[in-house]
């Protein structure tokens, strides 16, 4: 059996990738801050989730513990993530909601790396990681200058254990979304629904959490055998520098 760990499944690109490993004959374990809502998406799939806090040691050691009575644990996808409560300034930051942001984004991502891959390193199996980051690990926006640090954190978590482990055949890489249409954006929809309009994304549409979760699963069933410590940008052309 293929056991997928996914965390922030509750919606978004979580939930779109874990449906996507699924229907790819992976056993999920899927993790999240909410109440459990059973999805019609998971009906007749080997789902499991469970109610926890990425930044909770308790909660990681828990969702691989489950895990790993299903089987060996082949691929982890770190996509649980917040953005600041408030917008604010980068002069008028506030250390609260900098330790908010980095705690969910970027320390429990990294320790929940850290806890898998030392069970994927004695299974002798190799595996996959993959990390979902963001444009704005190398986007200046000033509104919310934790995010894009905590993101350009997950871009540097990528390259180390991409080194660390790639002499124990584990492959680590990470997606960098554009504006994708989950939750988290859905509050500033006019804005970017403006931008888009503008010519900011060349194809003209927002992303779906799909468009990522299709990518997820290439990156977990070996399609990209020999890549590791790459970023794959999938935002609609958004980074191309036009003149």
């Amino acid at each position: 059996m293929k056991v997928a760990i996914v965390t922030g499944v509750s919606g978004g690109i979580g939930k779109a990738s874990a449906v996507r490993l699924c229907k790819n004959g992976y056993a999920v374990v899927g993790m999240d801050v909410v109440d459990a809502d059973r999805h019609a998406d998971f009906d007749g799939f080997d789902f499991t989730y469970l109610k926890g806090d990425l930044t909770s040691e308790n909660s990681r050691r828990a969702l691989v513990e489950t895990a790993e009575r299903k089987g060996d644990i082949c691929a982890l996808v770190n996509v649980a993530g917040v953005a600041p409560k408030v917008r604010r300034d980068v002069l008028e930051m506030t250390e609260e909601s900098y330790d908010f942001v980095m705690g969910i984004n970027t320390k429990g991502t990294l320790f929940l790396t850290q806890l898998v891959a030392n069970r994927m390193i004695g299974q002798k199996k190799g595996g996959s990681i993959v990390n979902i980051s963001s444009c704005s690990a190398y986007t200046s926006s000033t509104g919310r200058g934790e995010y894009c640090i905590s993101k350009a954190g997950v871009s540097m978590i990528t390259k180390l254990f991409a080194d660390r482990l790639a002499g124990e055949g584990i492959l680590v890489n990470e997606i960098c979304p554009g504006i994708i249409a989950t939750g988290m954006t859905a509050t500033v929809k006019e804005k970017y629904d403006k931008l888009i309009a503008g010519g900011l994304v060349p194809l003209g549409r927002w992303g779906q959490p799909d468009d990522v979760a299709k990518a997820v699963v290439a990156l977990c069933d070996g399609t990209f055998g020999y890549t590791t410590g790459q970023s794959f940008i999938i935002d609609g052309g958004m980074h191309i520098r036009k003149l």
